[in-house]
This record gives structure tokens, sequence and C-alpha cells, in this order.
């Protein structure tokens, strides 16, 4: 049996090894880009497509250690033998193994049965997969079946039409999951085969540094996973509750992963342990429109996490489930289950998780100050059957707003299956509820919802009714109370996400005070406010919107990024804010890098990609309200300052709903200039003025550098950029093509200026249509470069 595999070599060798696992029903060309990434970082990488999948031979066999396993040993066996890899000794290279999903399980169970594993990095997994598509609470050792999922990923393999309806499943696993399927319930063949691929039967064989990811957004590995994986390793764990997941994509791991291995394979370097979460209710990213979450975190989970009992309040209550399961509750379906989470939110919650008849719940008073859940509360019930010896629930845990609207973190629900029931006598069952990360605010109820169906299980066929109501009148729930950073401030924000401003204030007073006062303390004046360097941005499509770009911004300058769309202008600009991460390279404000929630940010002013205002106020509400959530006193925001340079007039007593374009890109300015921060970027912030208007912001500009501020400034516009700025950065296409002053830059007569990249300075005059014969010389290529650039202005 062969294995497809590619083999990444970083630009020095020998150095660590990386074998990289991929998904379950993918290929080795889903971690390609991963692969590279981690090349670049002077890694051997092994990439391969597992057995059944992708042009590997063999039958899938579920990451079982005679198969999977047994592969990447192989795997590690062709490693020892490579020069390019640095070894621990004869047969032993320095190696850490990866995965998400079904690698990460076998990145897990590598290092249970590999003593040559040295690092672990293992996203979005299980810890028992028994546990994982049978459910079981209440102590009930059948569970519950979770069909939706199990049918999905059967389904993934199952592709190839044989006779037997297995594809490229083993006969032995397959059978086994087809006689449990039709039974609801695992047999002991599939319960044999999901224990021995399970992590949880060798995690006490683990002792070297272990990194677990999991994602809140997931209905098939839940974060309860990733604790019980924590709990077993004899070794530095962090463990990182991320967004996204199987039913949402969020959440960067690979950043992560890197980070892991350069401490613990190239540095050597035995990492603390750690605990960090994202907590999915921040301020609003200007690339998607989504949250940009604020980050929690501390030495573990145990630190951070307290159990607290919240009075409960409601009857009891019968409840009935049809025949069939018809309608079910619709909670959380493969892929989307986050999306009709957030329906269910929309509608008030009842058209999709809560029907009528069928669901019930108890509530708390409404909290006094914020709550940030964080992990797996409890709850006691008491469940009488109406007529049958045995019941099925869905337990879940709510957020009540004052209106009503219901909101069900991640569509989760914890399946309890009670059996050996007497009709008419009541039982008792300690539930716990579904590992969650949510702020409930202030004014909001916690309700624990329960209801007899939900579209992703298997139910009962025959139709009956329960009384349910509370054992105990306290709900045990759980807070995480680390430490919480707030997310790089997005100073100009989209319309489509501006709403999630008012849930941030309350969050960020203190921290941006404290923020901004010791960042402006801490750096030297001598320091560049901005230093980039070798700065990549991959999607996962192997997309380079930036592709290592270089420069560094001295303080009192105005420096334009220039460049036609598509350039890779903005992505720059959102990596310098925080609002996303580099793949590699960095950069760095005031001598500090820069990511998420840094504290160099509180000296940052930036609008990018359009103003970000609330329609319903006026332009004053507008800066008064932002300049409120710094959290800094009222006469430091300098407000008239900021009115004089949007020239509003008695506009800005206005509604801005009520504002053209340009009057709302003035005001967006102004609010990006609130405080005079020391670095101010602004995103083509002449577009929607009138000649009049851009005049007088280019001499706002230049006097405010002026002051030895810096300005930074994007613009596909060389006459604009000429007229503006002192300095220039061009790019095209990803790639820095030069840098240096205006002067420079525009004098073409005697141009002295140093084209960095000429192979893809006539790339940009091939694109134009400009013929190579014209280009006689680099003095002819600089002409021909500029006159093109300056060509896209007029």
């Amino acid at each position: 049996m062969s294995l497809d595999a590619s083999v990444f070599l970083p630009a020095t060798t020998p150095a660590p090894a990386v074998v990289l696992a991929h998904g379950f029903g993918g290929t080795k060309d889903d971690v390609a880009s991963q692969a590279r990434s981690l090349a670049q970082q002077g890694f051997v990488v092994v990439t391969y497509s597992a057995r059944g999948f992708g042009a590997s031979g063999g039958l899938i066999h579920l990451d079982s250690p005679d198969y999977e396993v047994a592969d990447a040993r192989r795997v590690i066996d062709r490693l020892a033998s490579m020069p390019e890899v640095e070894k621990d000794g004869p047969g032993d290279p320095q190696v850490g193994v990866a995965g998400a999903s079904y690698g990460g399980a076998l990145a897990l169970l590598a290092a249970g049965y590999d003593r040559r594993v040295d690092a672990v990095a293992a996203d979005i997994t299980w810890n028992s997969l028994s546990q994982a598509l049978f459910p079981t609470a209440g102590g009930d050792t059948a569970g519950v079946f979770k069909q939706a999922w199990a049918g999905q990923l059967f389904s993934q393999a199952a592709r190839q039409a044989t006779s037997d309806g297995c594809g490229k499943f083993a006969p032995d696993v397959c059978a086994a999951y087809q006689a449990s399927a039709a039974a609801g319930e695992p047999t002991v063949a599939l319960r044999a085969l999901m224990e021995a691929s399970s992590p949880s039967t060798i995690l006490n064989r683990i002792t070297v540094p272990t990194l677990l990811s999991q994602g809140q957004q997931d209905s098939l590995f839940p974060l309860d996973q990733a604790v019980r994986n924590a709990a077993g390793i004899r070794a530095p764990v962090r463990m990182v509750w991320r967004s996204g997941g199987h039913d949402q994509p969020g959440g960067d791991p690979t950043a992560d992963a890197q980070s892991w291995f350069t401490q613990v394979l190239r540095e050597r370097r035995t990492p603390s342990a750690g605990f960090s979460a994202t907590v999915p209710d921040g301020s609003i990213s200007t690339e998607t429109g989504r949250s940009v979450p604020r980050q929690l975190s501390g030495e573990s989970l145990a630190s951070v996490q307290q159990t607290r009992q919240v009075p409960m309040l409601g009857p009891p209550q019968v409840l009935d489930a049809p025949a069939g399961g018809t309608p079910s509750a619709i909670t959380a379906v493969p892929g989307i289950g986050s999306l009709l989470s957030t329906a269910s939110s929309l509608t008030g919650g009842s058209a999709l998780s809560a029907i009528p008849g069928q669901a019930g719940g108890f509530a708390s008073a409404p909290m006094a100050s914020d709550t940030l859940v964080g992990g797996s509360s409890s709850v006691r019930l008491r469940v009488t059957p109406r007529s049958t010896t045995d019941a099925l629930l869905f337990v879940s845990l709510v957020d009540v707003a004052p209106d009503g609207t219901r909101t069900q973190p991640s569509g989760l629900v914890t399946p309890v299956r009670l059996t050996g029931l007497t009709p008419g006598q009541a039982t008792t069952v300690t539930v716990p509820l579904p590992t969650v990360v949510r702020t409930v605010a202030a004014g909001h109820r916690v309700a624990v919802q329960v209801s007899t169906t939900d579209l992703g299980y298997r139910l009962p066929t025959d139709a009956r009714s329960y009384t349910v109501g509370l054992d105990s009148p306290t709900l045990a729930l759980t807070t995480l109370q680390g430490r919480a950073t707030a997310a790089a401030f997005p100073w100009g924000w989209p319309v489509a996400g501006i709403v999630a401003l008012l849930l941030l204030v309350a969050g960020i007073l203190l921290a941006g005070r404290r923020r901004r006062t010791s960042a402006a303390e801490s750096t030297s004046d001598d320091v560049p406010p901005i230093v980039v360097e070798d700065l990549v941005k991959e999607y996962g499509d192997s997309y380079r919107a930036v592709d290592g770009v270089s420069f560094s911004v001295e303080r009192g300058q105005v420096v334009g990024l220039l460049g036609p769309n598509g350039a890779g202008k903005t992505t720059v600009l959102r990596m310098m804010v925080g609002l996303i991460r580099p793949t590699f390279g960095f950069i760095r404000l005031f001598g500090e890098t820069v990511g998420p929630g840094s504290d160099n940010l509180a000296r940052v002013g930036a609008f990018i990609e359009g103003p970000g205002l609330l329609p319903h106020l006026s332009g004053r509400e507008n800066l008064d309200l932002f300049w409120a959530a710094t959290g800094r006193p009222r006469e430091e925001a300098d407000v008239e300052t900021a009115l004089e340079i949007a020239g509003l007039g008695a506009s800005v007593d206005r509604k801005v709903r009520k504002y053209s374009q340009g009057m709302r890109q003035r005001l967006a300015i102004a609010q990006a200039m609130l405080g005079l921060p020391e670095l101010l970027i602004l995103d083509e912030p002449t577009n929607g003025l009138d000649p009049p208007q851009i005049a007088e912001m280019r001499e706002v500009m230049r006097r405010y550098a002026a002051t030895g501020r810096t300005v930074i400034v994007s613009s596909h516009l060389l006459s604009e950029v000429e007229q503006t700025c002192s300095h220039v950065v061009v790019m095209h296409k990803g790639r820095l093509v030069t840098a240096g002053s205006v002067a420079e830059l525009a004098g073409a007569a005697t141009s002295t200026l140093a084209v960095a990249d000429v192979d893809a300075a006539q790339r940009i005059l091939a694109d134009a249509g400009v013929e190579s014969t014209v280009v006689e010389s680099r003095r002819h290529l600089e002409e021909a470069f500029l006159d093109l650039i300056g060509g896209e202005s007029r």
C-alpha cells in the first residue's frame, strides 16, 4: 500500500520536521498552504493523503492504530533517514505532528504510540469517538445517535459505488457502522473500533508538549472534547478555545501551531501551559463585517473558571414528543449549526430550536452585570414519563434578552437518555450543559431549555410525553474570570456591523485608558512608528494578497501607500491595526509587534474601508459616543479640532442617515483624529470629497505630520500622493515595487529612483500592454513605470 506524499524543504537544513495530517474526506492538498508557511519558518514538512483518500491506496479504518497510526509512524521512519532533518539520536528525528479533526486525532494517537514525536498541535478533534457520535448524559451507556453528523461523515467516504455500499471504508468498519446506524446505538464491534481510534485510551502515554485548539461553533466535536484531552495528557498543555469549528469557518490555528513548534522544535524550549478563549462578542472587523473578538487568557482553564449558584424559576411542565419525532426542533445541522442558531435568535428563538408543546424551560432573574459564561454549567432536573420506561430530552443553555429574543450559543444541546424508568414515577438527573463561551449582558436572563426533539439525533418512533421540573432551584453556572484583552479597535467600521459598538463600550472603558497610558510611556521617540518586515498574507486557497513586503516609516512623515486596486494596500493596513494576522513576517508599531489587542494600538487612529457610523445619531453624537468607548476624559478628545477638520458646519447636529457620502467620509476622518493619535492610518480618505475638500484634507494631513505625528494614507492615484505625501511605498499584486521620497518618484527626468523589484515593474508594464521594445534600459523602465502610474491618476 502506497501513500501519496509531498515534502517541503526550508531554506536551511538540517531542520526540525513537521508531519501535517488532513481532515476526514480531504487530501494532502488541503494542508499545502500551511505546509509552505511552516517551511518558510524553517521546518521540513511532510504532507500525505491518508489511506483511502486522494491518490493514496488502502481503505479507511478511522485512525486505527494498526493502519492510519502505523502509516504516520512509517512517515516518521522516512524522516529519520533524511539528512535534511535534525535528529535527537539515531533513527529519532526531531519531529512534531499536527492536524485538524481526523488529522488532529491522528496527531494525538501518533504521540501516544511513537516516542519519537516531540510535539503535538491538534485542532478541533475528538477525545472519545464514541462520546462524540453517541453522546450520553444521565448515566445511559448506549448514548444518543448523532445521526445527522454520522451520516454525513459516512457518505463522504462511501461515494464510490460498491455492491455493499461501503465505498472506501474497510469492510469491518462499514459493517459495524451500518449495524449501529440501523439499531440507533453502537454495536459491540463499533464500540471496540471507536475506542481503539480514540485518544482517550492513550492520553497517559503522551509526554510531549501539546497544543489543543477547539472550535466554539462545533456540534460535532464540542469544547468538552478538548477539556477531556487536556486532563489526561502528562505534559505541558496549552488549550485554545477559538472561534469557528466544524459548523462555521473561523479562527486561524496555523499561527498558534507555528509558534508552538518554533518553541518546542527549533528553540528546544519547554513551553508553559496555558489557556485562552475567544470571547465572541467584541468589535467589528472591517474585513468580514463580523465580530473582532476579545481574548481571555490564564495559566490554565481551572485558574480562570468559577462556578456560582444562580437561582432558577419555573414550574414543572408537560412536554410532548410527536411520533417519529416529526416535526423536530432544529438546533445544529452539520456545517451550518451556528447559522441556524443565529436565525433562531432573529426569529425570537422559537421558530427553529423550540417548538411549542415540545419545549419548556426555566429562567433566572435578570443578571445584575455582564456575565461571561465559559465552560459546562449544570442543572438538576426531575423527569416523570407519562407512559414509557425511557425518556429522551435535549437540554441547552439560552440567553434571553429583555425583549424575549432567545439565543442558543452555537446551537449546542446535551442529549439526555434515561432508561429503566417507571411510568408516573419521577427520577432525578444532573445534566451537564453544553460547554460554551457567551457574555450574558446585564439585564438578560440565563435560561435552561428542555426539548423533546432535535433534528440532528435519532428519535423515538412512538408518541410520548414527560413532566419535567427542577429538582434543585439553582443552576451551577460556570464563568470565566481571566484577563480579557480587547482586540484592535476598528476605528473605521462598516455600517453592516456597527451595532456591536454598543456591546463593546462597557467592556473597553477601563482597558482602553490603561493601554493608552502605558503604551505612551514605554516607547522612546527615536523608534520608528512603523516597521514592516517580510510581510506575507496568504489565504486558504494559496492566494497571496501580500507577498514579502518590507518598509519603514519615520516620525513626521506623510507616507502614501500607492498602487492600483487589488495591489494589497488595504490588506497591509488591516494587518497594521491587528484586524487580521500575517501568515508570516511582522509589523512593529512604536517598536512592538502588533496583533489583536496590542497595547501599541492605543496610539493609533485609523479609518479603513469606508465610514462606519450610527445612522440614527447626529455627527456630534457619533463622535461623543466613539470617544466615550475609549474610556479617556472628554477634554482629551479635542472634539472641536475634529469638527473643524470635518467642516460640516451646522450639519454636525443632523442625523448621519441624512448625510451625503462625502459628509460621511469627512466625519469618519474626524473620528479617526479624535485625541490626536501619534499614528494616523487612512484608507482612500478623499473618496467622496469634492476638490476644495480634497485640497483642505491634504493640508490637514501635512499640518498633522508637522507636529511630529505620522500619517500613512493609501491611494490608487499618483497625483493624490504627489500633492499630499512626503514619501511613498508602491505595491502591485501584493509585492513591493519601490519605496522612497515622492520627489524621487515624481522626478522621472532626473530620477534617482531605485525600483525594488525590476521583474515586478516589468510585469506591471506588461499587464498594461506596454511593449517590451519601449523599455530599452533601466532608466526607460523607471520612466515607463512612472508614466503608467501617472496615467492611472488622470
